[in-house]
Order: structure tokens, then sequence, then C-alpha cells
């Protein structure tokens, strides 16, 4: 199967779906024109530490599999229980080599543990935080079955963070029905820095909060402090019904006070429950192909306040692996999705 690796957004987000699914439906795939739309264009090192991954998880073959490269070959082989090992040796992001290796081995029939080191709070990417308490906790309602271990965070350039993902065995995939009203009463965070003054924290912290407040919602977030290769701060904030989990997330920046970055956090998340979502923009574009999995029991349904270009170029190459419909239905502020 050939998939146009600039269509679209043009991202890394192609690479790592297509070769995803290549392995779900045992379809070779070729992969031209790898992130042609961004500055650097081809295969970065977190890329290809996710391509590896796939590739040793599944047994599978590689051509063209090189940093830089904008060409790829893809045949797959079959899903193998175990323990992993892989280092992206930079800051890359260790939450999308995870969501790359999750969605290729969702069906795997024995445990896999994978520990791999790069950057867990990084730009263009989940954070740990989010990926932990956003997206799992979603794949769970969908009987999703994964635990995770944080043993070091890592921020750019150096990297040198640390964590272990667990693939149990499950029965199925289910359903994700949030495609209604949902409550929102308080709102839970983790703000993480490391080598920066205790101040910088407590101000991202009290800015979330009182931005929060301001729309009577009670906030609890924890600071976490620690020590790592390079310094860096970020806050995750997140927010749970009885049915759905909506997040946002901010990294600190040079340049960027404190308190905007808390403050900012704090809007994202309160844009989407104003909006009526029941999933943030960001969660909706990496939560398609479960909900096109899980067709086979039944369609899912959410409410997504915009439909982002990553998700409309995901729903484009999902496409290409399966017979599947995309119903969009505009609510003024929002959208209500249906996958089946």
């Amino acid at each position: 199967m050939y998939i146009d690796g600039s269509h679209g957004e043009g991202g890394g987000q192609i690479l790592r779906t297509a070769v995803a699914f290549s392995v779900l439906t045992k379809k070779p795939v070729e992969i031209d024109s790898i992130r042609a739309s961004r500055p650097t264009p081809g295969i970065k090192p977190q890329h290809y530490v996710a391509m590896k991954s796939i590739e040793e998880l599944c047994n599978g073959k590689s051509e063209g599999l090189e940093i830089g490269s904008s060409h790829l070959k893809f045949t797959p082989g079959e899903i193998k229980g175990g323990k992993y090992k892989f280092d992206i040796g930079t800051a890359g992001s260790i939450s999308l080599v995870f969501q790359a290796c999750l969605l290729s081995a969702i069906k795997t029939r024995e445990p896999i543990i994978m520990r791999v080191t790069g950057g867990t709070d990084v730009r263009w990417s989940p954070s740990w935080d989010y990926f932990n308490n956003v997206f799992l906790k979603i794949l769970q309602k969908m009987g999703i079955s994964v635990e995770t271990q944080l043993i070091k965070r890592g921020y750019y350039p150096k990297g040198g963070g640390e964590a272990i993902l667990t693939i149990n065995p499950f029965k199925e995939i289910l359903p994700l029905h949030f495609g209604k009203h949902q409550d929102f009463s308080e709102v839970a965070g983790i703000l993480n820095i490391a080598n920066l003054p205790d101040h910088i924290g407590t101000r991202m912290k009290h800015a979330a909060i009182k931005t929060l407040l301001k729309k009577n919602l009670k906030a609890a977030i924890k600071i976490e402090e620690m020590q790592s290769f390079s310094a860096g701060t970020g806050i995750t904030l997140w927010a749970q019904s009885q049915d759905a989990v909506i997040g946002s997330t901010n990294l600190g920046e040079v340049g960027i006070p404190a308190e905007k970055i808390g403050e900012d956090a704090a809007s994202q998340i309160l844009q989407d429950m104003e909006a009526g979502a029941t999933i943030d923009i960001h969660a909706f574009d990496q939560i398609i192909p479960y909900m096109v999995i899980a067709r086979e029991k039944g369609p899912s349904s959410c409410i997504v306040r915009e439909i982002s270009s990553h998700a409309q170029t995901n729903m484009w190459l999902l496409k290409q692996f399966f017979d599947v419909e995309f119903e969009s239905r505009n609510l003024g502020n929002a959208f209500t999705i249906t996958v089946q």
C-alpha cells in the first residue's frame, strides 16, 4: 500500500500511524515524502526509534529506515511479547514512541514491557502527564489494559528521561461513548519543574488556579520538583466526569512569564469545557485510530471543539486502511463526531 507522507499536515503522525496499521492489518506499506512540510523533512530520531521499536516488536522488515530519510518501505511480522529497551538518544518524545508501539501491539497475546529513554516533556508531543492522565485514561475506558512507570523526566536538549510502558492482553476494544454533554466540576494537575528556582513553579500554579477559580472550578495542582540533565518545566491539567476525560498541557519557555504558561494551560481546558466538548482537540486526534478499531463492536461518538488538521489527516489515513465512515455534526461551538 502506498501512502503519501506529505498529505494534509504532513507530519510524523502519518509515518507512525501508517506503520502501526500496517502491523494491525498485516499489509506492507510504502511511505513517501515523509514529513515533507516540516522545516527539517524526513525521519527524526524519535521517529526512527518508534519505527525500530515496532520493527522489533513484530519482527518486521524496513527499507530506508534512516534518520533524514524521506522514503520508507515496511513489511510487518507477528507481534511478540517480552521485555524491550530503547534509547532515543536525544530529547525526542518518549510518549510518541509509546503511542506508536501501543497502537501496533494493541492485539498482543502476551504482555509487552517497554523501557524507553528520551524526552518526557518536550514540544510537539504529549507531555508525560497528559499521556498518562488523559490519553491512557480514555483508552482504559475502551477496555485497553496498560500500566506506566515514570523513572526520570527528560527535557530539551539533553533528554535523559526514562519511562516504562506495560501493554497487557485484553479481550476487546470497546466503543467510546462520549457523545453526551458532561459536567466537569474539578480540575486536577501536575506541574513539573527541574533545575529551576522554586518560585517559577509556584507562580505558574497560582496563575492556573486563579484562572480556573474565575469560572468557579476547584483545582488541585501538585508540584513535582526533580533534577534532570536539562532545565525544564511544564503544567498538565485534566478534568474527569463520570464518563469522559479532557486535558491540556503547556511547557515553560525562555522569555515567557510563568504566569502566562499557567494561565494558557487553564484557558485551554476552559475553552473545551465551555464548548461542551467531551474530548479535547489533541486527545481526539490521538484516539481516532482506536475508535476505528472499536467499530467492530459498535459506533463510537464524542464531542470535540474543533477538528484539527492533525485529526483530518488521521481520518484520511485511516480511510486508506479501513472501510470507515466519519460523521460530523456541527453544534455551533463544537462538533459531534461518530465513527462507524
